[in-house]
């Protein structure tokens, strides 16, 4: 069973910065798709960033483009997620989610779920 354990969550103050870090079971990074989704109340959930087994390839939603960054560390079967310059309306519950390699990882419908770190931004 893959298992994702998300850490790094906090308050923080608009423009300022966190690293969300997804620590991920044996065989996960490296191999399988890996992304970032978050759902702020009364919200539906949303694709942040997602990144091909390889690292080669990386997605953003259109929001968090310029500000975001996703990387892994395949050696520490760890993914993160960079948020530089926050905003207010980055306030969600972020989730960290694997999937197996299909057409593409640039998809909602991944297989595997953390249980989500709380990203509070203040103004």
């Amino acid at each position: 069973q893959v298992q994702l354990v998300e850490s790094g969550g906090g308050s923080v103050r608009a423009g300022g910065s966190l690293i969300l870090s997804c620590a991920a079971s044996r065989d996960v990074v490296g191999r399988k798709c890996m992304g970032w989704f978050r759902q702020a109340p009364g919200k539906e959930r949303e694709g942040v960033a997602t990144i091909n087994p390889d690292g080669a390839r990386t997605y953003y939603a259109d929001s968090v483009k310029g500000r975001f960054t996703i990387s892994q560390d395949n050696a520490k079967s760890t993914v993160y997620l960079r948020m530089n310059s926050l905003k207010p309306e980055d306030t969600a519950l972020y989730y960290c989610a694997s999937n197996h390699v299909l057409r593409t990882c640039n998809r909602d419908d991944y297989r595997y779920w953390g249980q989500g770190t709380q990203v509070t931004v203040s103004s």
